[in-house]
């Protein structure tokens, strides 16, 4: 196939607009900061106090462990009562251990409850979303080490002209294959339409493409830990977009792909990020993935969250979840509003920004439905859970997830 059918005449851009302002480096940093210490302080355990006190003791066992994130496995923590095991068990150890089922075959993990008094489990137990915390720190030292698996892998060929030519290849895909169809309009055209008359406005979508996506996903998941009608409904969501994490970052380490913007100029696509300086502090440095443009993250978190606030509006759903009512009608049209809304900003913003391509959103939103039907494949992970809190002595923290919305009438 001639490249001469995706390759347009190298025009010099002629800038309208000033370049974006840039923030401080520490800025966005201060910004995440700020907003997960703040959901930390927001989602603590009310009236329970970091040193055990006579008046609190035995606290969290009348708080029921069953309220625990234990709930969502289809397990018994122990073996059956009327069973030998149970009965030796009960006659040597105060703390029976749990018993999991991972993948079919039941195992034995420690019982974490003789820890519960330990100082750092009961600021577990004071800040439950510190855990929370603990998983998206290692979500993002997993992206990080991304860049350094996909070098190693393409050392020899040459990471560069591999994600050109895979670059190359989507735009192709885009334009000639039999998916043509789904691609009616071409990035270079959205481009080109705020390039010309309009480009104030594209400044304003550089900008957005690079604060709202951390910031943005954060504050999100720290809202909806806060006002999900129960830790099952938030823990649904918070699996969905882990997962596609991982589903999108071993498409970047086999797959490396060039955005747009990077592409040689004959393909007609500016470099916009460029222009503003409006690389994000989380999107810079010697570890980060500029080749990762196959699937869009951006797009991938947008719409998980979008999907995520149409059901959380309740327009779609016959039965509520236990202590839910029904939301007025503005709010129901806010939430639909701003799940439809948010993604289709988002396009926009990649797009028109040269970031990634169409099929990148795509192959996306399907790494968004794979990860929800198969969410529940993290509970494999459950017995390293226990071992780890073991090693460390503590007990797993009960989440307050709708401790606060059923306050409120299940009215947030």
């Amino acid at each position: 196939m001639s490249l001469l059918n995706i390759t347009v005449p190298v025009e010099e851009p002629v800038w309208n607009s000033q370049p974006a302002w840039k923030l401080p480096g520490w800025a966005e940093p201060l910004i995440v900061s700020s907003i997960l210490f703040g959901a930390m302080f927001l989602t603590r355990r009310r009236n329970y106090s970091l040193f055990k006190s006579k008046s609190q003791s035995g606290y969290l066992d009348d708080y029921s462990l069953n309220d625990s994130r234990d709930r969502l496995l289809s397990h018994n923590d122990y073996p059956n009562e009327n069973s030998d095991e149970y009965v030796d068990i009960i006659s040597t150890s105060k703390y029976p251990p749990k018993q999991r089922n991972c993948c079919g075959t039941m195992v034995h993990t420690p019982n974490t409850s003789r820890f519960k008094n330990n100082f750092h489990s009961r600021v577990l137990q004071k800040y439950p979303f510190l855990v929370e915390m603990l998983y998206w720190v290692i979500n993002y030292a997993f992206y990080r080490f991304t860049s350094v698996a996909s070098q190693h892998i393409f050392a020899k060929t040459g990471i560069w002209s591999v994600a050109e030519g895979h670059g190359i290849a989507v735009l192709e895909t885009e334009q000639f294959s039999w998916l043509s169809f789904l691609f009616p309009v071409h990035e270079r055209d959205v481009q080109q339409w705020f390039m010309h008359g309009h480009q104030n406005a594209l400044t304003v979508l550089n900008k957005a493409y690079a604060l709202i996506h951390i910031p943005g996903t954060v504050g999100f998941l720290c809202w909806y830990y806060y006002v999900a009608p129960s830790f099952d409904t938030f823990a649904i969501a918070r699996r969905t977009m882990t997962l596609t994490n991982f589903c999108a970052f071993i498409t970047f380490i086999f797959y490396p792909c060039m955005p747009p913007r990077l592409l040689p100029a004959e393909y007609g696509f500016l470099d916009t990020v460029r222009h503003d300086d409006a690389q994000s502090v989380w999107m810079s440095g010697k570890y980060v993935n500029t080749l990762a443009a196959m699937p869009s993250m951006h797009f991938g978190y947008s719409f998980c969250i979008g999907m995520t606030m149409v059901y959380h509006s309740g327009l779609f759903r016959r039965t509520l979840e236990q202590g839910e009512s029904r939301k007025s009608a503005f709010w129901k049209i806010f939430y639909l509003a701003v799940g439809i809304g948010y993604p289709a900003f988002i396009l926009t913003t990649i797009v028109a920004t040269a970031n990634h391509y169409f099929m990148d959103a795509l192959v996306a939103t399907c790494f968004v439905f794979f990860s929800f039907a198969c969410n529940k494949v993290f509970y494999v992970f459950i017995p390293l859970e226990d071992l780890f809190l073991y090693s460390i002595r503590a007990e797993k923290p009960v989440p307050t997830t709708g401790s606060r919305f059923h306050e409120r009438g299940g009215k947030i």
